[in-house]
């Protein structure tokens, strides 16, 4: 078994989105294709620093994995958080700050099971 320890920095794109501005964002990655999605990603109102720090005070246990990403309901960062001998899936809505979800995670799955809504409900 494999162990991912692995931070995702999604928020280096959001705080150049933010530098850069909206809508030259968007412009932006309409300009080369549309290949980056991370372009086209709003600035989030909680920082990926905060929403780490939310999440591993929810779970009690340190954060090896995060992604800001959207949501059935709008945005949010996904943060895999480790407890002890135990892994939790913490979701931090990206514009309040506040824990939607905490849910042990059974088995490293990667991105499938996150992509696919299995691990939170929107």
């Amino acid at each position: 078994m494999q162990i991912k320890q692995t931070l995702l920095i999604a928020g280096i794109a959001v705080a150049a989105a933010g530098a850069i501005g909206a809508t030259a964002t968007v412009a932006l990655a309409q300009a080369d294709g549309g290949t980056n999605d991370a372009m086209a990603a709003p600035r989030p109102a909680t920082s990926l620093v905060a929403a780490v720090g939310a999440a591993e005070n929810a779970a009690a246990g340190y954060a090896t994995r995060a992604e800001y990403e959207r949501t059935k309901t709008g945005w949010a960062y996904d943060v895999e958080v480790v407890s002890g001998s135990k892994v939790f899936d913490v979701r931090v809505d990206a514009a309040s700050g506040k824990i939607l979800s905490t849910l042990e995670d059974q088995a490293d799955q990667g991105d499938e099971a996150d992509e696919d809504g299995a691990d939170h409900r929107d």
